[in-house]
C-alpha cells in the first residue's frame, strides 16, 4: 500500500503526530528564520566582499523574490510530488543553500547559495500549513494552527537578536554553517518520518499560469522593496509594479476559467476566508512597521549597538513563543472573534503609545511596551488565518493556505515600503521646519544662538569663531535627530490607524464550525463524500 498519513479523529489521536510535528516545525523554523537573520550582518559582508550596498542588498531582495515567487505553485506542487517528496527537497535545497554560504568566499557564490535556500523556503511554510491541517480536524485547529505559530512569529522576532549576537561574538560565516546539520538532521528524520497526506497525482501543468505566476509575483515584490528606497514615482519601480499587477491579473483570469486551476480563487467565494485575509493582511503591516521602526530608533538615532537592538525584540518573540499555543488552545474553546477584538485592541493600544518616543525614552519602557504589543499580537495572526482555514472545504485547503502564505509575503513587502516612505517624506518635513525655525532675519532665534555659542565656547574652551562652527554642527545634529525622531512617531501614528482598522473588521469575524454543526444531515453526507481520500494502491 502507499504510505498515507492517516487523519486523527479526536485530540488523543494527535499525540502520534507529536514527533513528527516536532521535526516539520523545526524545519519551517530554519527556513523563516533565515529571512531575518542576514539583515544584520549585511554591513559585514559589504566590507567582506568589497560590494556597495546596493549589490550586497540582492541577498536580501533576491532570496524574497524567489521565495516569494514559489508560494503560489504550492497548490500545484503539492498535488504532483505529495507532501514528502516536496518536503524533502525543500529541506534538502535549503540545507544545500546554507551550506554553499557558509564556505562561500564571493559575492556571486554567496548570491547563489541564497537563492538555493529560497528555493526551500518558498514552498516549506505552505507545505507544512497544509499538513497541519490535515491532521488537526476542524474542533481543534486551533491548537495545529498554534504550534505552527511558533515557527511563523518567533522566528522572525528572534531572527536579529542572533544575529547581532552571532556577528558580534563570532564569525558571521556561523549564520549559515550552524544551519547545516540542523537541516541535516531535519532531513534523516523526515525521511524516515514522513508519509504522504495523499498519493502524488500526474497533474498537467498549465504553462501560462505558471510563467504569469512566477514574474508577476518576482515583478511585484521587486517593485514593493525598491518604492521604500527610491520613491514610488521611481520609473523602475513603477514599470514593475504595473507590470506585475498586470501579469497577475492575467494568472487570476486565467485560473477562473480553467478546469484545473494552479491556485484556486474561488477560495474567496468563502466570506470568512476573505475577511481574515483582509485582516492578516492589516496585522501584518502594523507587525513589520514596529520590527522596522524601532531598530532604527534605537540604533541610528540613540546609538544602540546592534545587539542591544536585537536584544529589546526578545522578550516579545519569547511571549510569542509561549502564548502562541495558548492562543490555539483559547481558540478551539470560545472562537475567533473573542482573541481578535482582545489582540487587536492591545496591538493598537501599544501602537499608539510608540508615537510619543523622545531622545529620552528609557529602554526598559520600550522593551515593556513591545512586549505588551507583541502580546497582543500572539492572539492574532494564526487565530485569525485558522478562522478564514476553517471555512474552506478539504480539497481548498492547500490553495487557502498558499494564498494566506502569498498574501503575507506581499502585505509584508507593502508594509515596509508603506512605512519607510512615511517615515522618510515625514523626516524630511519635520527637518525643513526646523532650518525654516532657524532663521538669522529673527532677532529671537539670533538672540538664543549666539547665547548658545557663549555656553559652547565656555564649556570647549574654544574661540568664539572656533564655537559658532561648533554650535552650527551641534544645532543641525540635534534637529536631524529631532525630525528623525518625529518621523518615526507619525509612522506610528499611520500603524495605529491601520491597527484600528483591524480592531474594526474583526467585529465581523465569526466561528465558522458553529455553521458546520448546524448543517442537515444530508448535506454533511454529501460534503463527506465530495471529499472522501483518494482510494488506495494496493502493491
Amino acid at each position: 500500500m502507499t504510505d498515507e498519513l492517516q487523519q486523527p479523529q479526536d485530540a488523543h489521536g494527535i499525540r502520534k503526530y507529536i514527533p513528527l510535528l516536532v521535526i516539520l516545525m523545526v524545519g519551517l523554523f530554519l527556513a523563516i528564520l533565515n529571512q531575518t537573520l542576514l539583515n544584520v550582518a549585511i554591513p559585514h559582508l559589504i566590507t567582506e566582499f568589497g560590494v556597495s550596498a546596493n549589490t550586497a542588498q540582492w541577498l536580501l531582495t533576491g532570496y524574497m523574490l524567489v521565495n516569494g515567487a514559489l508560494i503560489p505553485l504550492s497548490p500545484f506542487l503539492i498535488e504532483r510530488f505529495a507532501v514528502r517528496r516536496l518536503f524533502l527537497f525543500a529541506m534538502f535545497c535549503f540545507t544545500l543553500g546554507s551550506l554553499i554560504c557558509g564556505i562561500a568566499t564571493g559575492f556571486p557564490v554567496m548570491l547563489i547559495g541564497r537563492l538555493i535556500q529560497a528555493v526551500g523556503g518558498g514552498v516549506l511554510a505552505p507545505l507544512v500549513m497544509t499538513i497541519i491541517l490535515f491532521i488537526f480536524p476542524p474542533e481543534i485547529r486551533g491548537r495545529g494552527m498554534g504550534i505552527f505559530g511558533l515557527a511563523m512569529m518567533f522566528a522572525p522576532a528572534v531572527g536579529p537578536t542572533l544575529s547581532g549576537w552571532v556577528v558580534q561574538n563570532y564569525d558571521w560565516h556561523l549564520l549559515f554553517t550552524g544551519m547545516v546539520p540542523l537541516g541535516a538532521i531535519v532531513l534523516i528524520f523526515a525521511f524516515f518520518r514522513l508519509r504522504d497526506i495523499q498519493p502524488a497525482k500526474k497533474v498537467k501543468v498549465d504553462g501560462p499560469s505558471v510563467v504569469t505566476s512566477l514574474a508577476g509575483m518576482a515583478l511585484l515584490l521587486y517593485g514593493f522593496s525598491e518604492a521604500g528606497n527610491d520613491g514610488w514615482d521611481d520609473a523602475v519601480v513603477l514599470s514593475t509594479m504595473i507590470g506585475g499587477a498586470v501579469l497577475l491579473a492575467i494568472f487570476v483570469i486565467r485560473q477562473l476559467r480553467i478546469e484545473k486551476p494552479l491556485l484556486d480563487m474561488r477560495i474567496f467565494k468563502y466570506s470568512i476566508f476573505s475577511l481574515s485575509s483582509v485582516i492578516n493582511v492589516v496585522l501584518t503591516i502594523s507587525l513589520f512597521s514596529g520590527m522596522f521602526l524601532l531598530p532604527i530608533y534605537l540604533q541610528t538615532i540613540r546609538g544602540y549597538s546592534p545587539l542591544d537592538s536585537g536584544l529589546l525584540l526578545l522578550p516579545g518573540a519569547l511571549i510569542m513563543l509561549v502564548m502562541s499555543p495558548v492562543s490555539g488552545t483559547l481558540f478551539d474553546k470560545i472562537g475567533p472573534r473573542p482573541l481578535a477584538i482582545f489582540g487587536m485592541a492591545i496591538t493598537t493600544a501599544t501602537t499608539y503609545y510608540f508615537t510619543k518616543l523622545t531622545m529620552d525614552t528609557p529602554y526598559s519602557f520600550i522593551v515593556m511596551l513591545y512586549m505588551f504589543r507583541m502580546f497582543g499580537m500572539s492572539f492574532l495572526m494564526m487565530p485569525i488565518m485558522t478562522a478564514g482555514l476553517n471555512q474552506l472545504p478539504k480539497h481548498l485547503s492547500s490553495h487557502g493556505t498558499s494564498m494566506s502564505n502569498t498574501l503575507r509575503q506581499v502585505s509584508g513587502s507593502i508594509g515596509i515600503s508603506l512605512i519607510t516612505t512615511i517615515f522618510t517624506n515625514r523626516t524630511t518635513f519635520h527637518m525643513n521646519e526646523m532650518e525654516g525655525a532657524m532663521n538669522t532675519a529673527d532677532p529671537f532665534f539670533m538672540a538664543s544662538f549666539h547665547e548658545f555659542v557663549q555656553k559652547v565656547a565656555m564649556t570647549l574652551h574654544l574661540p568664539v569663531s572656533q564655537a559658532q562652527s561648533q554650535a552650527v554642527q551641534l544645532l543641525a545634529g540635534r534637529a536631524s535627530q529631532q525630525s528623525s525622531i518625529a518621523g518615526i512617531n507619525d509612522a506610528f501614528i499611520w500603524s495605529t490607524v491601520i491597527s484600528a482598522i483591524g480592531l474594526v473588521l474583526s467585529i465581523f469575524l465569526r466561528d465558522v464550525r458553529k455553521d458546520k454543526a448546524n448543517v442537515s444531515a444530508p448535506e454533511q453526507k454529501k460534503e463527506e463524500v465530495l471529499l472522501l481520500p483518494a482510494p488506495k494502491n494496493v502493491s
